[in-house]
């Protein structure tokens, strides 16, 4: 007894008229581009307590005083450098914040605006401790982790974690 021939799917048929020097080369550079994707920031990000972040925000900010001169031409101010956009922007979210602009030159309520914002902005950044999307936010808005001019603070930042 003779078994009928094996049919091969179309599918299988293409890669068979495939030079195998190309099959060798688009393997290798998946393999490069995989690697290249875990060296450059497709692992693992590490996270730390928001406690943590904020003190090394902070330190960045104003050297860790809570009587700082304002920043940024007298368009920031407080411990953290808020600006007034940014503390609208989380009070708009949490409208439990309460306080005036001016309430952000106290730690204590400066720490809850950013905790505002960032809940709105970067939830999940928040969440887990991402501190490098954390810090660039802060730095440069809602979408400062996608800005190249905020890397250079998320160094500093950076610097001061453990």
């Amino acid at each position: 007894m003779t078994r009928p021939p094996l049919r091969v799917p179309e599918w299988a048929r293409f890669w068979r008229r495939v030079p195998q020097r190309r099959l060798v080369a688009a393997a290798g550079a998946l393999l490069l581009l995989v690697a290249l994707a875990l060296a450059f920031g497709g692992g693992q990000r590490e996270t730390w307590p928001r406690r943590t972040i904020l003190d090394a925000i902070r330190f960045v900010e104003s050297s860790d005083r809570d009587d700082v001169p304002d920043g940024d031409g007298g368009l920031a101010i407080g411990p953290y450098q808020i600006h007034r956009v940014y503390w609208q922007d989380a009070a708009a979210f949490d409208a439990s914040l309460g306080g005036d602009y001016q309430d952000c030159r106290r730690r204590d309520y400066a720490e809850r605006v950013i905790d505002a914002y960032m809940r709105r902005w970067v939830p999940g950044a928040w969440r887990t401790g991402d501190a490098e999307v954390i810090a660039r936010v802060h730095n440069g808005g809602p979408r400062g982790d996608l800005v190249a001019a905020t890397r250079r603070y998320w160094e500093r930042v950076r610097a001061r974690l453990p």
